[in-house]
């Protein structure tokens, strides 16, 4: 089975607009501001569920979806947001009897609200009913916050994940939106046409591990050069609306490496550090340990030094398992807001696409004392090309 990348684009599409009604609902309801950050699809594998949800306490609302969409809607909170919340529908419907009772049913029918107008335009897309299931308020750690079928599709075949972040823009508000469809009938759903740009399913998946087997040699490589402790926290392919990316990486100061991929596919990969992790780095790769406490030509060269290595370690299995040549440019250092330093790349990629996969990992380094999060954006045409060439397999 083969996924179409304008299909995949569209239902995306749905999902983001989706999100927007049901920031509105929450808006309506408890009188908060809120905004859409990303809506973002991917073919999830059950240790990537582990990893994105792990030491994490969620309460939640869980919806069924039967009929022309079948699967499951997750309504996400982490446990403190979704007692601000519960506090703020106190407030609106002023009423002290049974609070706790009372607060539980309150976010479960807004869960039944928001999630009902999420999927109103999936129905009119595939002109056909959805219908739900009861709402059902869960609380739960890690990925048990999701339903039992999707757990177990990860385990087998993986299983799509939509996630739609919203954040409070006055409030300590932020949670997610989730929806997984049923693996098969979604596959079938994305088939689109021959004529498509389109990339063998089970692929995906062979991309995904591709991913997290070029975290794990990057972190290696610091690990090296700099004899600080590191750990690939999470990676994951992600299809997402390219435009979105620079606000998804926010704004933050980093300092970072911007390469440009050549070769098949091409695209661009950028590894950034938080300033205060840059210059820790740059003094543990100092030969008898460094003094720089600000951003200088030391940090500069040690950042260069360790992105070439890094990217090659990261660039080099894709290569081998895609049958293609790689190479990539000389490291463009740059040290700025995030979303400034992802937009000149976006633009560039934005001129051919308007989605992209996205493979973003974060690397711990020395604990949680420092991070390093890699974005490589390959040209989706190239990337499809590239994985159609392989050999078929089961």
């Amino acid at each position: 089975m083969k996924v179409d990348i304008r299909e995949l684009g569209q239902f995306n599409h749905l999902a983001s607009q989706g999100a927007e009604r049901a920031a509105e609902s929450l808006s309506q309801l408890a009188g908060v501001q809120m905004d859409v950050d990303v809506t973002d699809v991917s073919l999830v594998t059950e240790n990537v569920l582990a990893e994105t949800f792990t030491d994490r306490s969620f309460v939640g609302v869980e919806l069924g979806l039967e009929g022309g969409l079948e699967g499951e809607t997750v309504l996400a909170f982490e446990r403190e947001r979704a007692m601000k919340l519960q506090d703020l529908l106190m407030d609106v419907t002023d009423n002290a009897d049974s609070e706790e009772r009372l607060a539980k049913s309150s976010v479960t029918e807004l869960g039944n609200i928001m999630i009902g107008g999420f999927i109103d335009g999936w129905a009119n897309h595939l002109g056909t009913a959805i219908n739900m299931t009861p709402p059902r308020y869960t609380e739960a750690n890690g990925p048990r916050i999701l339903p039992d079928q999707a757990i177990e599709a990860a385990k087998n075949h993986g299983v799509f994940l939509f996630e739609s972040k919203l954040t409070g823009m006055d409030v300590d508000l932020d949670f997610s939106l989730y929806m997984l469809p049923e693996y098969r009938q979604f596959v079938q759903l994305l088939s689109g046409n021959d004529q498509g740009n389109q990339i063998p399913v089970n692929r995906l998946s062979t991309f995904e591990e591709l991913a997290k087997e070029g975290a794990g040699n990057a972190a290696d490589q610091i690990g090296m050069m700099t004899g600080l402790d590191t750990n690939v926290d999470v990676s994951r392919l992600r299809f997402v609306p390219l435009a979105g990316v620079p606000k998804q990486v926010g704004n933050d100061q980093f300092v970072g490496v911007v390469f440009e991929l050549t070769g098949l596919p091409s695209g661009y990969l950028v590894v950034l550090f938080g300033e205060d992790s840059a210059t820790t780095i740059a003094n543990a790769m100092m030969p008898g340990g460094g003094t720089e406490d600000e951003i200088g030509e030391m940090t500069e060269g040690a950042i260069k030094e360790l992105g070439n290595i890094m990217t090659s370690g990261f660039i080099d299995g894709w290569a081998n398992v895609l049958q293609t040549s790689i190479e990539h440019s000389p490291p463009n250092f740059v040290h700025d807001m995030g979303e400034s330093i992802m937009s000149p790349v976006v633009g560039k990629l934005g001129q051919q696409q308007d989605y992209a996969f996205v493979i973003d990992s974060t690397i711990e380094i020395d604990g949680n004392t420092g991070q390093c999060d890699i974005y490589a954006l390959p040209n989706e045409r190239e990337l499809a090309r590239a994985l159609s060439a392989l050999p078929a397999r089961d």
